[in-house]
Order: structure tokens, then sequence, then C-alpha cells
């Protein structure tokens, strides 16, 4: 007869990472899709990400670690505020140069912020997650938030083939360009 404890302990081990595929899934597919679909990034997701990559450079900078690799964390964690100061800073009737700059903010903010926060507060909630997860279950958590976002950017692509523009409107999203309109019912006969 086998002992059932290494087989409920390999369980317990594997909810967690279940919860942080599920939760950094959950945060990266509508940035993802809303890219897609509108071809932007809404406020909301980088005034978000902003909060949240705020938070975590406080908690960066006060943990208890060696300061050169929470600098470099900190670092990152500052990519969101520095879109948020540059378009402060930058109003529209810049150069082009400096519209750029703020557009590769943004773009670093999304591409580096949104991962590396989220890997930063799965740090903060379950601070012994990278020495507890091997590498390959750490692959597979990324691998598949990444497929995810990317799948929900080419359904953003593509919602008009499965989403109407009421869909978008009911929802209280603007219609993106080249949403499907809704069929018009048949006209009644008059009685």
């Amino acid at each position: 007869m086998s002992d059932p404890q290494p087989e409920s302990a390999s369980r317990r081990r594997d909810v967690p990472v279940g919860v942080v595929m599920v939760g950094m899934a959950a945060v990266a597919w509508w940035p993802a899709f809303t890219l897609g679909a509108w071809g932007d990034i809404f406020f909301d997701d980088i005034l978000g990400l902003w909060a949240a990559s705020t938070a975590a450079f406080v908690f960066v900078l006060v943990e208890r670690r060696p300061v050169g690799g929470r600098l470099a964390r900190a670092l990152v964690l500052l990519l969101p505020t520095v879109w948020l100061v540059l378009n402060f800073t930058i109003s529209g009737e810049t150069t082009d140069l400096a519209v750029a700059l703020v557009d590769l903010a943004a773009l670093a903010a999304v591409l580096l912020g949104i991962p590396f926060t989220l890997w930063v507060l799965v740090r903060v909630v379950w601070p012994d997650f990278a020495s507890q997860t091997r590498r390959r279950t750490k692959w597979l958590i990324a691998g598949v938030v990444l497929g995810i976002a990317l799948a929900s950017f080419v359904l953003g692509l593509h919602q008009a083939h499965f989403l109407t523009c009421e869909d978008f409107a009911i929802s209280g999203n603007s219609e993106p360009h080249g949403c499907t309109p809704d069929p018009s019912p048949d006209p009644s006969p008059v009685e």
C-alpha cells in the first residue's frame, strides 16, 4: 500500500501555482484584447498598472533583501510612473521625438511593467514562490499567461467575427473600428 501523503503534499503545492497562473492570465487578457480591438490600451488599465507598480515599488524599497537586486526591480517598477510623468511634461504640441518618447515609455510600461509588476506582486503575496517552484513550472506559468495574452490580442483583432457593435455598447465600451453592426430585425407586416 502506498503512502498518500506525498501526493497530497504535491497537490497542495500545485494549488498556489494554479492561482498565480489564473490570476496573471485574468489581469493580462483585457489590455491585450483592447490593443487588438481598438489598437490602444485604455487609460484605466495603464493607471491600474501604475497603482500596483507604485505600491510594489514601495514594498521593494523597504523589503529586507540586499540593496542591489532591490534597486534593479524598483527601477523596472517605475516604468509606469515614467510614462505618467512624460505625459504631464510633454504636451501634444511638441516634436515628434517627444511624442515618440511618450509612446516608447507607454510601450515599455505595458510590455515590461505588467508582467514584472505581476511577478513582484506574486513574490509579495507568496515570498517563497521562487525557491519552492521549479524553473519548469515558472516557464509554464509564463508561457500560459503569454499565450492567453497573445490569443486575447488576436481575438481583439478579429472581434467582428464573434461580437457585434451592440455587445460593446451594452458593456459600456465604445464600438471598435470594424465591429459588426447588429442584424436588423425583419420588418413586421403592418396590420
